[in-house]
């Protein structure tokens, strides 16, 4: 079986937000009561996410605390990935209702420091029948500050 590639084909249509999804400005909904990336629970990232304007994007935010370490003072590159996961799934939700990541990519660009605010701007690229094809920035302290990462998933 081949490998499926993250790069939406070049038939793949516009992304159309979903009626049901919340609106631009609004908070979006957490996965499930038990999600580790947007639950309140323990041991979760407690990432809170917002719909963009355009609809079909979101904005996150992810306080990274002690206990989100890997290396002393640095957040664990697996739960980075974590937080991607969650904010690029956060934003398919906009456009369908259900599905899970078949395929994830992510570039670290710099160690993000435990006390810091890491801010995820995600969006859905394209639709492709049942395949939605995201991506995603994450930055430290603020939208649109240094970037800490990238990532692009199917």
């Amino acid at each position: 079986m081949p490998i499926p590639t993250i790069e939406p084909p070049v038939d793949a249509e516009p992304p159309q937000r979903h009626p049901k999804a919340p609106g631009p400005g609004e908070r979006t909904r957490e996965h499930h009561s038990q999600c580790r990336g947007c639950a309140d629970v323990p041991g979760s990232l407690r990432i809170v996410s917002w719909v963009e304007d355009d609809g079909v994007s979101v904005r996150s935010r992810f306080a990274v605390l002690d206990e989100h370490q890997g290396a002393p003072g640095l957040l664990h590159g697996g739960l980075l990935m974590t937080a991607f996961d969650d904010a690029l799934g956060t934003a398919h939700t906009q456009v369908v209702r259900a599905a899970v990541t078949a395929r994830m990519e992510t570039d670290f660009r710099r160690p993000v420091p435990v006390g810091t605010t890491l801010w995820l701007r995600s969006r859905v690229d394209a639709v492709v029948g049942r395949k939605v094809y995201t991506s995603g920035i994450a930055y430290l302290g603020e939208l649109d500050g240094e970037v800490a990462g990238t990532a692009r998933a199917l």
